[in-house]
């Protein structure tokens, strides 16, 4: 069987990795934490974040290094997106040429600004870039652990974007391709700002109307800065772009959605965060969209009001006040 590897152990990992061991594929997923993986592997259960999904027998977990990528052709990356930049330092010195490279994070690194595909570029060989292909979409990992219909789209050179496409698709998860790396990138990491968003309007009583108009003008603040970002503006009217903004703004598996409930109705960032298993990687990108949206002079009132919020403990309820009496405006500037 041919060997693929998934670096991070979390929920996604975990799916992606039981998507390809169930089309036969020889999988071996790293945790860096040994007695994590070491459970995970006695259990072959991850009973902490998809609780009652077995894994596959040719499904196997390890926290060690040595020799990982050995006659292994298909890299993925399911790791926090503020951890990339240093797992891919580690594991760099493994990359071959021939090596494909999977990141399926969403998000922008805070202390460079920049989108996680760069990232990868700054931690490995000129020659291998090309290889790099992003996989994003309107996919919670519970559904696709439970092999409910699925889509989502592989970004890349075309060639090797075609590769992950066949790599993936099956009769429940199927794979579209896409040569804009930078929309499809931006799409999912502005998504989780904005459904933090949504889940503040939830935790206010606020409803389908409010719902609505924050998605609405969010993808037109998504637009603004992916544009300005060098992305193409057709990609965010598909499934990296609406499509999930709107599954994560609507849905109860969202983390991001969640932390965003909790802050409508009080709480505070800290607290909530110090009590979820699972990272919200809106909050960290909230940050980061804020700082580059400010040195780019982009308008995005929206991702303006939920960093106050979350970095600058602003009354939710006075925030929603501002956005509704702003400036008139045409719909579409």
């Amino acid at each position: 069987m041919e060997k693929v590897v998934v670096i991070g152990a979390g929920s996604w990992g975990t799916a992606l990795g039981m998507v390809l061991a169930k089309k036969g594929y020889d999988v071996t997923m790293w945790e860096h934490n040994k007695e994590i993986a070491e459970k995970l592997n006695l259990e072959k259960e991850n009973k902490r974040l998809l609780p009652g999904v077995k894994f596959p027998e040719n499904l196997n977990v390890t926290w060690e290094l040595d020799g990982l990528l050995s006659d292994v052709k298909y890299i993925i990356f399911s790791v926090p997106s503020q951890v990339l930049r240093g797992v891919m330092a580690k594991i760099s010195p493994q990359i071959e040429e021939d090596m494909i490279l999977i990141n399926t994070a969403k998000g922008i690194e805070i202390l460079s600004g920049e989108t996680l595909s760069h990232v990868m570029k700054d931690e490995i060989k000129g020659k291998y870039h090309k290889n790099i292909v992003i996989l994003s979409g309107p996919t919670h990992a519970e559904e696709v652990a439970q092999e409910l219909p699925t889509t989502i789209v592989a970004a890349g050179e075309i060639d090797k974007a075609k590769k992950v496409q066949e790599l993936f698709n099956t009769e429940n998860f199927r794979v579209y391709v896409s040569e804009d790396i930078a929309g499809v990138e931006l799409g999912g990491a502005v998504k989780n700002c904005l459904a933090i968003g949504a889940g503040i309007a939830d935790g206010l009583g606020y409803g389908d109307n409010a719902k609505a108009a924050l998605i609405t003008r969010g993808i037109a603040e998504m637009i603004r800065f992916g544009k300005v970002m060098g992305a193409n503006e057709r990609t965010f009217s598909g499934l990296t772009g609406i499509g999930d903004l709107v599954v994560t703004c609507a849905s109860q598996h969202s983390r991001n959605r969640y932390v965003g409930e909790r802050l409508g109705k009080g709480e505070k960032i800290d607290d909530i965060l110090k009590s979820m298993v699972m990272v919200a990687e809106g909050v960290p990108t909230v940050k980061a969209v804020y700082a580059k949206k400010t040195e780019l002079g982009i308008s995005m009132p929206i991702v303006e009001a939920i960093y106050s919020i979350i970095y600058e403990g602003a009354d939710t309820k006075e925030k929603v006040k501002e956005l509704m009496t702003r400036e008139l405006k045409e719909e579409f500037y």
